[in-house]
């Protein structure tokens, strides 16, 4: 019993040690993921803590479980637009640039230590995936909002890279283990299996938990812990059957958090403290094993691959990924600087500790250092570069509430409070109706006012208003008054997405618009110059005047900011 109670103190006194450095470590901009990591290095045998542990089996059975929670979360706090804006950049960079990055990485480690090619090569795989724990960690700490292009490509490459990087992975440890055996059309059968029975099995299984658990209308405790076993379910089948069960868990999470109304506001609360469960438990574990004495015999080489994947691979392979989309040169540059490795790598190396290949140790600790480089290089300097290459726009107010209906599925119950000084002060409530938001109710100091007593709108009223997550901005854009920061980003005046480029361009503008211009409303504008899937914050000039999306629906600039010349 004695011992029992030992190991309980232990265990839970590093996880509450871990959880309050981590929360308060985001006011200094370090990555919570790290304090976990080094709170679990001071625990270990090197360590203050003293902590003998080289169980690697335990360890990769805890990660992937984590991992799969991350990642189940992720893709329920995914919107369906938000995964169409990013799905195929995102994809290039999880195919293309996994495999550009892993053997640039290779070839280096090849040359740098002397190693056997498919040695150096299998570090390249370990390392060339980005990890959805950092990734969906550190921009959620990092006290920045990114433009929705940049946001979404970085979290869904996150979520689908994991395959490419199992296949390279499992591939270079069979080679070394059976260096005679055939690697042709059998290894592409495998990273196709991978794919396609990940993608087909987390849509299928997905909508079939969706389903169940729409029917089953449980309190948001229990919603959420069907929700994880469930995952769990289909990461584990999806596996057995060949497919990538990472690939699997975050479409399932995508379809539960998008169909027939989705999850609430208290389901995805309770998913967020299974992800931080998930996340700190992981890289304590993580943290254990490390044995800081053995890094330094590796470090010099180990800084090496780091800073040539951090400063060249990763580049190079995003450059080559996003060559035929639209993203600007300043949006490629931040996403190859939030390249973030974490856990995933170190998972991957326990392969080959696994599997009996010679070097592992050298790999791993490679890999361990890679991961430190990375989130403290990339991680803490993360809010300066969003701002520094102008991928962050101002936080937009979020609702007080949101609730998902059960009927109509595609309507929610959003509430905002209303700022002093926002558009809709002074205003009738039955004013702000219109196609698709209705407003249901107002709350003032404790007396609830109905639409049919038309009450004329003060600060601090809460409205409710019943309306699609995409009327969201529009919403927050009446409710919300603008800083002096969002006037100096976004300009002064706002103009409709339907206004006349050449109305503007009469009253305001210091030169004739390009003939190819005239005729276009400055919603079409901003759909000629950056495709049809526009963003908040994205920028068009013309005849000196900037204007900067403030408000888009289905990818279509609904407002934007205007800025005078001079």
């Amino acid at each position: 019993m004695d011992s029992l109670n030992l190991f309980l103190l232990i265990g839970t006194g590093l996880m509450f040690t871990g959880l309050l450095l981590g929360s308060l470590s985001a006011r200094f901009g370090v990555p919570s993921l790290l304090i976990f990591l080094v709170v679990g290095m001071l625990a270990g045998e090197d360590g203050i803590g003293g902590i003998d542990f080289d169980d690697f089996s335990t360890a990769y059975v805890i990660g992937n479980i984590a991992l799969a929670v991350i990642l189940l979360d992720g893709g329920l706090r995914t919107r369906l637009s938000t995964f169409k804006l990013g799905l195929r950049p995102a994809l290039s960079l999880a195919t293309l640039g996994v495999a550009i990055s892993a053997g640039l990485v290779g070839a280096f480690a090849t040359w740098l230590m002397g190693v056997d090619w498919r040695v150096g090569l299998l570090l390249g795989g370990i390392v060339g995936s980005t990890d959805a724990a950092a990734v969906f960690s550190v921009i959620k700490g990092a006290g920045v909002k990114l433009n929705e292009r940049v946001a979404s490509t970085l979290e869904i490459e996150s979520g689908l890279n994991d395959p490419m990087a199992i296949f390279i992975t499992l591939m270079l440890v069979g080679m070394l283990v059976d260096p005679d055996a055939s690697w042709g059309a059998s290894m592409l059968l495998t990273l196709v299996k991978q794919f396609g029975l990940g993608a087909v099995m987390g849509l299928l299984l997905g909508i079939v938990i969706s389903e169940l658990l729409l029917r089953v209308r449980s309190n948001e405790g229990l919603h959420a812990l069907l929700l994880c076993s469930g995952g769990a379910m289909v990461f584990a089948l999806t596996n057995l059957a060949g497919g990538s069960g990472f690939l699997a868990i975050y479409l399932t999470g995508l379809v539960a958090g998008n169909r027939r109304g989705g999850t609430g506001d208290n389901v995805l609360k309770s998913m967020d403290s299974m992800a931080w469960l998930a996340q700190s438990g992981m890289f304590l574990i993580l943290g254990l094993l490390v044995t800081p004495s053995r890094l330094t015999e590796n470090l010099p080489w180990a800084l090496a691959v780091a800073a040539f994947l951090m400063l060249f691979a990763r580049p190079v392979a995003v450059w080559i990924s996003l060559l035929p989309f639209r993203f600007k040169a300043r949006e490629e540059i931040f996403i190859a600087w939030t390249g973030l490795r974490g856990a995933v790598p170190i998972v991957l190396a326990v392969f080959p500790l696994l599997a009996g290949v010679e070097q592992t140790y050298l790999l791993f600790d490679i890999t361990l250092v890679v991961v430190l480089i990375s989130l403290i290089g990339q991680g803490t300097s993360l809010r300066f570069m969003a701002r520094r290459m102008k991928v962050s726009i101002p936080p937009s107010t979020e609702p007080r509430q949101t609730v998902a209906l059960a009927t109509p599925r595609d309507r929610y119950l959003l509430q905002f409070e209303v700022e002093a000084g926002a558009k809709a002060v002074g205003k009738p409530l039955t004013e702000l109706s219109e196609q698709d938001r209705t407003p249901l109710m107002l709350y003032r100091q404790h007396q609830v006012l109905s639409p049919t007593e038309n009450p004329v709108i003060e600060a601090g009223d809460l409205i409710s208003w019943l309306a699609p997550l995409a009327h969201k901005p529009a919403l927050s854009d009446l409710c919300h008054y603008m800083s002096q920061d969002e006037k100096r980003y976004y300009g002064d005046f706002v103009v409709l997405g339907k206004t006349p480029v050449a109305q503007l361009v009469a009253v305001y503008g210091v030169d004739a618009p390009p003939p190819l211009w005239q005729g276009l409303t400055v919603a079409e504008l901003f759909t000629k110059h950056v495709g049809k899937q526009a963003v908040v914050g994205d920028t068009v000039r013309v005849s000196g005047l900037r204007l900067r999306a403030r408000s888009v629906e289905d990818g279509l600039v609904v407002m934007a900011g205007l800025k005078l010349p001079g």
